[in-house]
């Protein structure tokens, strides 16, 4: 772990509960308001997956299924573009400010993932 892991670490933690690939926490904390939008999203999404669930086992209509998995992949595309601007708001800024260029690789590994 690096100082920038233990920095981000809360005090009195050990860690448990951090990312799982290098322990680290937000140094600045989510807003409730995004907590609360990102959680009522997810719950969405959880919802959606039952409901899809149920209509592969009442052998619903294919076309019907995966319109609702379309839906489903659309939502967790929002959540993420989400979470992506509060990282690049918060998380990026403060590490460029602080002179950590290495975050823009991150970065760059990260939009890999969504394109």
């Amino acid at each position: 772990m690096d100082d920038r892991d233990l920095a981000a670490t809360p005090a009195g933690t050990d860690g448990a509960g951090a990312c799982p690939r290098c322990g680290a926490y937000k140094h600045t904390p989510r807003s409730p308001e995004l907590k609360r939008d990102v959680t009522r999203r997810i719950n969405r999404v959880v919802g959606q997956l039952g409901g899809i669930r149920a209509m592969v086992e009442e052998d619903r209509y294919c076309g019907d299924v995966l319109t609702q998995l379309a839906a489903v992949e659309s939502a967790v595309k929002a959540i993420s573009r989400v979470v992506m601007r509060d990282h690049l708001e918060t998380c990026v800024v403060e590490r460029v400010r602080a002179g950590d260029a290495e975050v823009v690789d991150e970065v760059m590994d990260l939009f890999k993932k969504f394109m």
